[in-house]
């Protein structure tokens, strides 16, 4: 009786309320169903059938996921440098999935806001993800924050991805790269000519190297990707610079929602650089589109490449929408810059310092390139014989893997390794950690062995391939051999000019701000050779 007495009322109560207000009752009631199934339900649900299958981890407690505990261990990390020629960087670089992976085991549960987060470390079934043959994993995207960074092939999914592929593979062929040598021993020269002037009287420099790689592969990019329009080119790598650094920071906050609509500073800044490096490219797009209309542009350049193919593209499919529009072009320019211009320049300051703490493989890295090339500039015949340097530079690329992780998301529900993921689960791919694993590399795995390489990559791990620094599968970094060429070109002149030891003002501090770098500078003690 109770009962029906407080229902009639309520339904009078309703009754008397206008339309309007019982509108806006349900549009509040869904929105607060909506909110808690995405911050409490949905998670909740997500990590029981993880645990059900005998996964652990770290327990989800709250909206900000595991962010304050990795705040905490990544200060603490932070406060603690590594001792010199000490390679294993895991524990300071990436302390929450060192932590976890330790407690938990290698298959663990971790959680960026109300997302989960399972590491993948066995090599199999991280070529498994990477190869996604059935299309069963998606990449994690940021939306308009990775836009704002670029929104090129990497970041394309599906009918688009294979379409700009298609375009774009034609300007990283091998006889294309070939050509661009010039550009790239120019640059080079420009660095140890300049290098040359700082150290006077046989007297040894200090020389901060990391800043001197950042405007060198800046412009190799700058020439390479522009050609004669590389000046204007050098302005959108500083943009660019700047931009990596905001977007770094804003990651770690992106679980909140609506943060990147919020009007703070750094977030009007990154408009702002995204804006000017959107005009900037337009201008050399069109002017090189008109120039190519005319028959008077060059086609040495990686733009005019991808301008090229796209023509021709257009032309095979009869189809002027078969191709790429401006926008698109403008994304893959911005690509050029993040993954041609960051990830050489951090392989670049990482190989001085490790060569510098193992002075014996510096001189054999020398010796050999004196022996093919004495003073001469490198060609590219030439460079395919070095067979100690690509050694030395596989090697750096493993212990100091520039993009430590790769994120993959479960669209629907799959199995992979025994384990059967519900959708919405991220899986991790915690490269760095993999490259690292004494299970697969042995137990010298933390130490500078560049001879594991002697015998090429597929030999150079117990579970082979084991070494992911460009990728795996069909979404294999298009650029890794524009990468390699350009690594070898730089440190093979400066090995011919010069010896370097670490300065006593270097912390040997590894640390990922978007790529993993040298927290506290790259700082060596630069001679000049007889």
């Amino acid at each position: 009786m109770v009962t029906s007495s407080v229902m009639s009322l309520l339904g009078a109560q309703a009754a008397a309320l206008p339309w309007k207000q019982l509108l806006a009752c349900a549009v509040v009631a869904w929105c607060a169903v909506r909110a808690l199934e995405w911050a409490w339900w949905r998670p909740r649900r997500l990590g029981r059938a993880l645990r059900a299958q005998g996964l652990s981890g770290t327990v989800y407690r709250s909206l900000e996921g595991d962010a304050p505990l990795m705040d905490r261990l990544n200060r603490e990390a932070r406060s603690r440098p590594l001792p010199l020629g000490c390679h294993d960087v895991v524990p300071r670089a990436m302390p929450l999935y060192h932590q976890t992976m330790k407690e938990h085991g290698k298959t663990s549960i971790t959680w960026f806001g109300p997302v989960p987060r399972v590491t993948i470390t066995k090599p199999e079934l991280v070529r498994e993800v990477l190869s996604n043959k059935f299309g069963h994993f998606a990449k994690v995207k940021f939306g308009s924050l990775q836009r704002r960074l670029h929104n090129g092939l990497g970041s394309h999914e599906g009918e688009k991805w294979a379409k700009h592929r298609r375009i774009i593979n034609p300007a990283f062929h091998l006889e294309k790269l070939k050509r661009m040598l010039p550009a790239f021993a120019a640059c080079c020269a420009e660095l140890v000519q300049r290098w040359e002037g700082l150290v006077r009287d046989g007297e040894p420099c200090e020389l901060d190297v990391g800043p001197e790689m950042q405007n060198l592969t800046g412009d190799v990019i700058s020439r390479a990707a522009f050609g004669s329009s590389y000046l204007e080119g050098r302005r959108i790598f500083q943009l660019q610079g700047e931009q990596v650094g905001l977007v770094v920071q804003a990651m770690n906050r992106i679980h909140i929602p609506g943060y990147l609509l919020l009007p703070t500073r750094n977030n009007r800044r990154m408009k702002q650089i995204a804006s000017e490096i959107e005009v900037l490219l337009k201008g050399i797009i069109a002017k090189r589109e008109k120039a190519l209309r005319a028959g008077n542009a060059s086609g040495d350049d990686l733009l005019g490449l991808l301008l090229e193919s796209n023509i021709e593209h257009c032309r095979g499919d009869g189809n002027p929408k078969a191709g790429i529009t401006t926008d698109d072009v403008i994304g893959e320019c911005k690509l050029f810059y993040f993954a041609g211009m960051e990830t050489t320049s951090a392989l670049l300051t990482w190989t001085m310092i490790v060569l510098s703490m193992h002075p014996e493989w510096q001189d054999r890295a020398r010796a050999e390139v004196l022996h093919v090339f004495g003073n001469r500039t490198p060609d590219y015949d030439g460079m395919s014989r070095l067979k100690i340097v690509t050694m030395v530079l596989y090697e750096v690329l493993r212990l100091y893997t520039p993009l430590s992780t790769l994120l993959r998301r479960t669209y629907k529900p799959m199995e992979l390794g025994g384990v059967r993921y519900p959708a919405g689960v991220v899986l991790m791919l915690p490269l760095l950690c993999v490259h690292h694993d004494k299970d697969v590399w042995g137990p010298d795995a933390s130490e500078f062995r560049p001879e594991r390489f002697a015998q090429g990559v597929s030999r150079a791990s117990k579970d082979a391939p084991a070494f992911f620094p460009f990728g795996w599968g069909p979404r294999t970094c298009v650029g890794q051999n524009f990468a390699l060429l350009e690594a070898k070109m730089g440190i093979t002149m400066i090995l011919q000019r010069f010896a370097f030891e670490l300065s006593p003002a270097y912390t040997h501090a590894p640390f990922p701000v978007g790529l993993l770098l040298p927290e506290h500078g790259a700082q060596v003690m630069l001679r000049r050779l007889p």
